[in-house]
């Protein structure tokens, strides 16, 4: 995998509260970047894929709507029938 260089001009107070964080995990503010704009990136994704599942799908498709009503269950007694 080719890696690549990002340069980012970043407030001090921002910096700080990212090593902050970083810290907290026991990680470098570097891998925390990189591990949220990962993080990101993913959350991109899947909304993308469910907004195309929708689309897909309609909003009538077989998950909308309300859950079906379950049957109660059959009734007997025990001693129905016993005399």
């Amino acid at each position: 995998m080719a890696s690549r260089v990002l340069s980012l001009r970043i407030d001090a107070d921002l910096w700080d509260r990212i090593r902050d964080h970083a810290a907290k995990r026991g990680m470098s503010a570097q891998d925390y970047v990189v591990q949220a704009l990962i993080r990101d990136d993913f959350d991109e994704r899947f909304k993308a894929a469910v907004d195309e599942t929708e689309r897909f799908y309609g909003q009538d498709g077989p998950l909308s709507g309300p859950a079906p009503t379950p049957q109660a269950p059959a009734q007997s007694r025990p001693s129905a029938g016993i005399r």
